[in-house]
């Protein structure tokens, strides 16, 4: 999914390790602990299954297997792997939503710069 070939992990945020502030990187970044705050990056984020992610997200593409609150801005794409809990608005051009996903929020698809909005069906 990167948007480099053979990206490198740049940075890992490990399980009970917890991170407050704002982080920016290039390649690739894995959050699998506790991050409060925004991150910023024209490449990739994955979010790990223990992840705990609260705050603003400004990447090219993020792959999202944990928990994350707040928003989302992806200039790639958004994958919500099947693990993953996201309860935020969204804006990407591109959104994967794997089954056994829970998503919460309102998309903003964008598209060669107009954008489409998609709201999340009605609860039943």
């Amino acid at each position: 999914m990167s948007s480099k070939k053979g990206g490198e992990l740049n940075g890992f945020l490990d399980r009970g390790s917890t991170f407050r502030g704002e982080m920016e990187f290039e390649d690739t970044m894995r959050v699998d602990g506790r991050f409060i705050g925004k991150i910023v990056s024209k490449n990739e984020l994955i979010v790990g299954d223990s992840a705990n992610v609260e705050g603003e997200i400004h990447v090219g593409n993020v792959a999202i297997s944990g928990t994350v609150r707040g928003k989302i801005k992806a200039t790639g794409r958004i994958e919500i792997h099947r693990n993953g809990r996201v309860y935020c608005d969204l804006e990407t051009p591109a959104l994967i939503i794997e089954e056994g996903a829970i998503f919460e929020g309102n998309c903003v698809m964008v598209k060669d710069g107009s954008k489409l909005t998609v709201a999340k069906p009605a609860a039943n």
